[in-house]
């Protein structure tokens, strides 16, 4: 086994572990990640090879990359001593390589030229033969700093500790997957269009394989779809509001973020549709479910169905033909309650995942008063994460489900059990309506 150090992102930290833990599970790859701590960018491994670690970071969302661990210490000198303590071990293998040098930090201030250079200089002992190559080099090397900040919210002087190690993957993240997928940036979004790095990263945690097919059930305008074709899924979606699905002008389409992102194979449709009362076949599966349920804040749950009497509804005739069958009907539609809505989710993916492949989902909680919240449980789907993003008053949570085995036999939570435990629509407009919340992030 031999030392690694990861470069992590210092943002949504709490989620950080379980994406590395869910692709290291991905890859069948052994790694210890006890030592990660939410408030430090740097932690340091144990890997088989390069290989691990490069399929470890390559799609990883909050890491940045992972660097061969040459030495380290609380000082520049005390680094210095611990890479020629090792180096002779290390190097052999790129004494004639191209390379270069970089300085990474996390809160110190960008060094000058010179500073730099100083720095580099100092690794003359390592005599590499290669030339130095600013562009492309066969090798990086790497200078990894991690510095406190003083009373006045400055950097101190002097690092805290110092890395040094050879470049091995530089993360999706580091290669501009964040921006890329800026929903701003797509020719179909919306209001509630879900952020792109919460999008990939649940993906990531999803465990998205090249080639399944990935669904989910509330697609709205499709930024888990287009995340999980990042990673290589083939999508469908559905949506039980039309309008949504048919957009606003004919290049202003789910499908036309797929063309935009050069992925058009991996969309295969977006149905209209109850996935309640859904049309598929009783006998498709999914590679993973991936979704965010509607809230019900701008307007409540809906599925299909009425509470009217309708009865001859059936029967009701437009132009000689059955109103239901035309392609311009519109199923009627009733008001439902997101907890019902949870236990209708789990049970579809009971039903529709393989055996081994994951549910995620984003649950609204309000936290302002000691409620206990109950997360929705089925007996054939173990909870693996509960990962929280607060927003002061309320959070929601990242819910990860694994479907088991015939053998497994997990307990159930259903929304009778759960019930006055999350409110969360009633919640919000009654104690959340002084708060300057932006919906768009809802």
């Amino acid at each position: 086994m031999k030392e690694y150090l990861i470069f992590l992102a210092q943002t949504h930290t709490g989620f950080r572990k379980a994406e590395l833990e869910s692709l290291a599970d991905l890859h069948n790859i052994k790694v210890d990640l006890s030592n990660h701590t939410e408030d430090h960018p740097f932690m340091v491994v144990k890997l088989r090879s390069d290989e691990d670690a490069c399929k470890l970071i390559d799609r990883a969302i909050l890491a940045k990359g992972i660097y061969e661990l040459w030495g380290h210490g609380n000082t520049i000198e005390e680094m210095h001593q611990d890479v020629k303590n090792n180096m002779h071990n290390l190097r052999e293998p790129f004494m004639h390589s191209s390379f270069k040098f970089e300085n990474l930090n996390f809160q110190g201030g960008k060094k000058s030229r010179e500073q730099q250079l100083k720095l580099f200089e100092g690794f003359k002992y390592l005599e590499f033969n290669g030339k130095i190559k600013m562009k492309n080099p066969d090798q990086i090397f790497a200078i990894l700093e991690n510095y406190k900040l003083g009373e006045d919210l400055y950097a101190l002087d002097k690092p805290e500790h110092v890395w040094f190690g050879r470049e091995v993957k530089l993360s999706a993240r580091s290669e501009g997957a964040v921006e890329r997928y800026d929903i701003k940036k797509r020719p179909y979004f919306g209001t509630t269009s879900f952020d792109a790095e919460l999008a990939l990263f649940t993906c990531n945690i999803g465990q998205v394989l090249p080639g399944e097919l990935i669904y989910d059930p509330f697609v709205g305008t499709g930024s888990f779809l287009v995340a999980a074709a990042e990673f290589g899924g083939i999508t469908i979606g559905s949506d039980i509001e039309f309008l949504t699905l048919k957009g606003k002008e004919p290049n202003r389409r789910l499908k036309n973020n797929f063309d935009y992102y050069k992925r058009p194979k991996q969309f295969c449709d977006a149905l209209c549709m109850d996935f309640t009362n859904n049309a598929f076949r009783t006998n498709l599966k999914f590679g993973a479910i991936i979704c965010d349920p509607p809230y019900g804040v701008r307007e409540g749950v809906k599925v299909c169905g009425t509470t009217k009497d309708k009865e001859g509804r059936e029967n009701v005739i437009i132009d000689g033909q059955l109103a239901f069958l035309r392609r311009d009907y519109i199923q009627p539609k009733k008001t439902y309650s997101l907890d019902l809505l949870l236990d209708d989710l789990l049970e579809f993916s009971s039903q529709r995942l393989e055996v081994g492949s994951r549910l995620c989902f984003w649950m609204p909680v309000a936290n302002d008063e000691d409620i206990p919240t109950l997360i929705p449980q089925h007996k054939e789907l173990e909870l693996i994460y509960e990962l929280v993003q607060d927003f002061n008053k309320w959070s929601r949570r990242l819910l990860v489900y694994v479907k088991r085995g015939a053998d497994y036999r997990g307990k159930t939570i259903t929304s009778e059990e759960r019930e006055n435990s999350n409110n969360f629509r009633d919640r919000y407009f009654t104690k959340f309506s002084k708060l300057n919340i932006n919906e768009n992030t809802i």
